[in-house]
C-alpha cells in the first residue's frame, strides 16, 4: 500500500549534495512534517506515496537551501551608508555610532527586510551576529527561515546591556527563550579580539560550553586587526586565542583573512570552523582568506555575506561565485576552489559550521529545506553540470520557491508569511531616522 506524506515534490532535476553527491532527473521528494521521507525518480515515488498535496514544479533545478555562515542581518539598515572605507574607519566612525543609536524596533525590521532577502535568493539558514539579538530572533520567528543567533558581546557597553555580567544574560536568556524551537538556535558570539578581552573571552566560551552550543567570533580579518593585537597583547590573533582555549570544534571563526601558513595548520588540527566571506573582504580591502590552502589542511569551511553595508548584499549565490574567482586569481591556478568544492561550503560545510546536521543535503531523514531554481532561465540553458551552473551561471534571481522544514516561505514572487509591500513602506521610515543620524 502507498505511504502517506504531506508533500510530494516533483522536479526535472534534482541535485541532493548527498555523499555521492547524487542528481537524479525527473525526480520526486517525499515530506512528512517538515523531513524528508524518501528521494528517487518520480515513477517510484509517485507509485510509493500518497500524498495530502504535490506540488509540481517542472523545469526547475531542486537543490538543499544555502546557509549563510556568518551575517549581521539588521545591517540591511545601513546598506549603502558608508561606502568605499578602510575597515577600521568604517566600523569605528561610521557604523559603531549610529548602532548605538538603534532600538529593537529597528533591529526586527532590518531583520525581516534581510530575511525576506535571503529567502528570495535561495538561502534557508543563517548565522547571525549583533545588537538587541532578540529583536532579530523574533523576525526569524516571524520571516520562518531558520537561524543560529547570537548577541555581540563588547568589553564596552551596548544598547542591549551595561557590562560584561548583562551581556552573558543576554546570551542565556536567548538560549532560554528558543530552546525548544526547531529553526532557531544560539551561539555565545564576542565580536573580535580588538573589542574584548581575555576576561570576556574565557567567560564567553565557559558559557557556550555550559549551554552547548557554539562561539561565533570575527578572527584575523585584516592586517590592522593583527597589527592591533600585537600591540596590545604581543600576539597575533590566531595565538591569542589559541592560548586563552578559545580554538576548537565548538568555535566558528569569521574571516580568516591574514593568516599564516602555521596559524592555517593551528585552525585546521584544531577543527576550528571557518566562515569565508570573500565580497566584504573584497569591499573593504582587508585581503584574501587561503581558503584553498585551509581546506587543503583539513578545515571545515562556510560561507557567509557578511552584513549588507560591507556587501552590500545576501545572496549566497554571487557569493559563492565570487569566492571561486577570487580564489583562482589570488593563486593564479583556474584549478583551485572548484565549483563542488564551493558549493559543498554553501551547504554541507555551513551546516556542519553552525552544528546543524540535519541541513545541507537532500536525503531521507534531513529536514526539508530546498530551494528550487528555474531552468527556463537563458543562462540556466543548457545544463551539462548543475554544479558549475549552481555556482558560475546563477545569480539568485532564478530561485524560485525556497521551503524551510516542508513550509513553502516564498514561491514565485510571492511571500507566504511577509506582507512584503507593508514592510518595504516600515523600512522607507526606517530610513529616513538613519539619514537623520549623519
Amino acid at each position: 500500500m502507498p505511504t502517506p506524506c504531506d508533500t510530494l515534490l516533483t522536479c526535472d532535476v534534482l541535485m541532493t549534495q548527498d555523499m555521492a553527491r547524487t542528481t537524479i532527473n525527473d525526480a520526486a521528494i517525499a515530506i512528512t512534517n517538515g523531513t524528508i521521507t524518501a528521494v528517487g525518480p518520480k515513477t517510484e515515488l509517485q507509485g510509493s506515496f500518497t500524498p495530502a498535496s504535490h506540488l509540481d514544479l517542472g523545469p526547475s533545478l531542486v537543490m538543499p537551501g544555502l546557509i549563510n555562515a556568518h551575517t549581521h542581518v539588521s545591517m540591511t539598515l545601513l546598506r549603502g551608508l558608508a561606502d568605499d572605507l578602510p575597515l577600521m574607519d568604517w566600523l569605528t566612525k561610521h557604523i559603531f555610532p549610529v548602532e548605538q543609536k538603534l532600538t529593537p524596533e529597528l533591529v526586527r525590521l532590518g531583520a525581516l527586510l534581510g530575511c525576506a532577502e535571503m529567502l528570495r535568493t535561495g538561502t534557508t539558514c543563517f548565522c547571525d551576529m549583533y545588537l538587541m539579538e532578540a529583536a532579530v530572533a523574533e523576525a526569524v520567528h516571524q520571516s520562518g527561515i531558520r537561524a543560529r543567533v547570537g548577541e555581540v558581546i563588547f568589553a564596552f557597553p551596548s544598547p542591549a546591556y551595561p557590562d560584561l555580567d548583562g551581556a552573558l544574560d543576554v546570551a542565556r536568556g536567548l538560549e532560554e527563550r528558543w530552546e525548544s524551537d526547531t529553526r532557531i538556535r544560539t551561539a555565545v558570539m564576542p565580536h573580535a579580539v580588538y573589542t574584548t578581552n581575555p576576561d570576556l573571552l574565557q567567560r564567553s566560551y565557559a558559557l557556550a560550553e555550559e549551554l552547548d552550543v557554539p562561539l561565533h567570533i570575527h578572527l584575523a580579518e585584516s592586517t590592522t586587526e593583527t597589527a592591533q593585537c600585537l600591540e596590545q597583547t604581543g600576539q597575533r590573533p590566531v595565538a591569542y586565542l589559541q592560548d586563552l582555549g578559545l580554538l576548537g570544534p565548538r568555535t566558528l571563526a569569521a574571516h580568516c583573512v591574514d593568516l599564516t601558513d602555521d596559524e592555517i595548520s593551528i585552525l585546521a588540527d584544531s577543527g576550528t570552523c571557518v566562515s569565508h566571506c570573500p565580497e566584504s573582504n573584497m569591499k573593504l580591502a582587508s585581503g584574501f582568506c587561503p581558503a584553498q590552502k585551509l581546506l587543503d589542511a583539513g578545515a571545515m569551511m562556510g560561507i557567509g555575506t557578511d552584513g549588507a553595508c560591507s556587501n552590500n548584499n545576501l545572496n549566497m549565490f554571487t557569493e559563492m561565485g565570487t569566492a571561486a574567482l577570487v580564489q583562482k586569481v589570488h593563486r593564479m591556478d583556474p584549478t583551485v576552489l572548484r565549483a563542488q568544492t564551493v558549493l559543498d561550503m554553501a551547504t554541507l560545510g555551513g551546516a556542519a559550521s553552525l552544528h546543524w546536521p540535519e541541513l545541507g543535503s537532500i536525503e531521507a531523514g534531513k529536514a526539508a529545506d530546498l530551494i528550487a531554481l528555474d531552468l527556463t532561465r537563458p543562462n540556466m540553458q543548457p545544463m551539462y553540470n548543475p554544479a558549475s551552473h549552481a555556482v558560475y551561471a546563477t545569480n539568485g534571481g532564478e530561485v524560485r520557491l525556497t521551503m524551510v522544514e516542508g513550509e513553502v516561505l516564498y514561491q514565485d514572487g510571492s511571500y507566504t508569511r511577509l506582507d512584503y509591500p507593508a514592510l518595504l513602506n516600515e523600512i522607507r521610515e526606517a530610513a529616513h531616522w538613519v539619514q537623520k543620524q549623519l
